[in-house]
């Protein structure tokens, strides 16, 4: 009993660290990336009435589908993209990179549940061969709710004011080059304000370029530079 009492197992614990380094710096570039090609390749622009934008789709429906798949990415995985831009600046610029991450996130978050999926319901609507005078006004109400304007304002700002300010961090971080940081600052920045949803894209795969400077930072990282190492429990 007492031997069996002091008796003391000694795991090894599996040391991860490589992986996860990898697989945020896979990660990071993709969400951006993947919604430029999904502004690219929309038949219409994003603040097009319902009746346009289902023209769009019955026009175009081979384009219509692969910017509604490639926006998936953006969904999916634009806030691990935000995480691993974050951890790559956190130690050398910890208060932009807390103000812009914490912006970022909570705007993402927020957006991605509350906003319409106008595009959801345009390819359905196109599909189904529903009245779009209803449509149109399914959208309005939607958007007229409190809860997407509250959405709308915070997404915007995650998008324009977040990332840019990780861009600042990545810029005082010198954890990548500053021309790809640049790219993050103005592919973001200039969001709102560029219009048709060619330009947009256009601007979102320049903003992908300064994720790629993430992805060079975390590949170019030691294990000890990305994490303390495991310990046993």
């Amino acid at each position: 009993m007492t031997a069996t009492l002091t008796e003391t197992t000694i795991k090894t614990t599996t040391d991860v660290r490589t992986f996860w380094r990898v697989l945020l710096a896979v990660i990071a570039p993709l969400p951006l990336l993947g919604m430029g090609v999904s502004y690219l390749f929309s038949p219409t622009d994003g603040d097009a009435d319902v009746a346009t934008t289902v023209a769009g789709v019955e026009a175009h429906p081979g384009r219509a589908l692969i910017s509604m798949l490639t926006g998936l990415l953006f969904v999916m995985l634009l806030p691990p993209a935000t995480v691993a831009l974050a951890w790559v600046t956190r130690r050398r610029a910890p208060r932009l990179t807390t103000v812009g991450a914490c912006l970022t996130l909570l705007g993402l978050l927020t957006g991605f549940a509350t906003l319409p999926a106008g595009n959801n319901i345009a390819w359905i609507a196109a599909h189904r061969d529903l009245d779009l005078q209803m449509i149109q006004t399914l959208d309005d109400a939607l958007w007229a709710q409190p809860t997407s304007g509250v959405g709308i304002i915070l997404f915007l700002a995650a998008i324009t004011i977040g990332l840019p300010l990780l861009g600042i961090a990545l810029w005082r971080s010198k954890a990548a080059p500053k021309w790809m940081a640049v790219c993050l600052i103005v592919g973001m920045a200039t969001h709102m304000v560029t219009p048709g949803h060619v330009a947009q894209g256009i601007g979102l795969l320049v903003g992908a370029v300064g994720f790629v400077g993430v992805s060079r930072a975390l590949l170019r990282m030691r294990n000890d530079e990305f994490d303390l190492p495991p310990v046993s429990a």
